[in-house]
């Protein structure tokens, strides 16, 4: 990952210790959350790599449970997570692996209502920085930098040109694009990068698309 100002590598304004260990990993959380879109009855939280052995001593875990409960990295509510939760009726499970992983700074978040269920899978840069790796097992590439736009699909011929071209017709421009699926004519994730927030009439509008399942968004953290 390019950082693109000396800001990205100091890191944000933030709860400490660790700007990779701490809002790195608050942001993994906060964005699993606002792609869940409410607040989970059940969180899973799973850490590899340095994660896994350093997070007691650097806040990791109250960070991530932050993030999914919706606080940013300078929320000092982030400190009390775990109690929140708690009182939130919110079950919290923290978990190590000894899986070794593509990346050091790595958590996986599974999240679940008793209706939905969403698995997210996450590293931490440095700075602050943050990407989503993973989305429900599928590939993917999310920085949390723009509003980023999921649709959950059937992989089905013109899909792709019909959600572009709703976009386009309410006037959102696509920074980024990717398509992921799990073999030929079966369940694909699309994931776009737009430049301007996509509204629920939008999410609408695609939602009745032929072969969508299901649309989600975050915004720029």
């Amino acid at each position: 990952m390019k950082y693109r100002s000396v800001f990205d590598i100091i890191g944000p304004v933030m709860i400490g210790p660790s700007s990779s260990h701490t809002a790195g990993a608050a942001r993994i959380g906060l964005l699993a959350r606002k792609l869940f879109g409410t607040r989970p009855k059940k969180a899973n939280v799973t850490f590899y790599g340095s994660f896994a052995k350093t997070y007691k001593g650097h806040g990791t875990d109250i960070a991530i449970v932050g993030g999914i409960l919706g606080f940013d990295t300078f929320d000092q509510r982030i400190t009390q997570s775990l109690s929140i939760a708690k009182d939130s009726n919110m079950e919290v499970s923290i978990h190590v692996s000894d899986d070794i992983p593509n990346h050091p700074n790595t958590a996986r978040i599974i999240l679940d209502d008793g209706n939905k269920k969403l698995s997210v899978c996450g590293i931490s840069v440095g700075g602050g920085k943050m990407e989503i790796t993973e989305v429900d097992n599928f590939p993917v590439r999310v920085t949390g930098d723009m509003p980023t736009l999921f649709v959950w699909h059937e992989d089905r011929y013109g899909l792709v040109a019909a959600v572009s071209e709703v976009l386009a017709a309410h006037k959102i421009n696509i920074g980024y694009m990717e398509m992921a699926r799990k073999s030929k004519g079966a369940e694909a994730l699309m994931v776009i990068e737009t430049d301007q927030a996509v509204s629920g009439a939008i999410y609408k509008e695609i939602c009745e698309l032929s072969y969508v399942n299901r649309v989600s968004s975050t915004p720029a953290l």
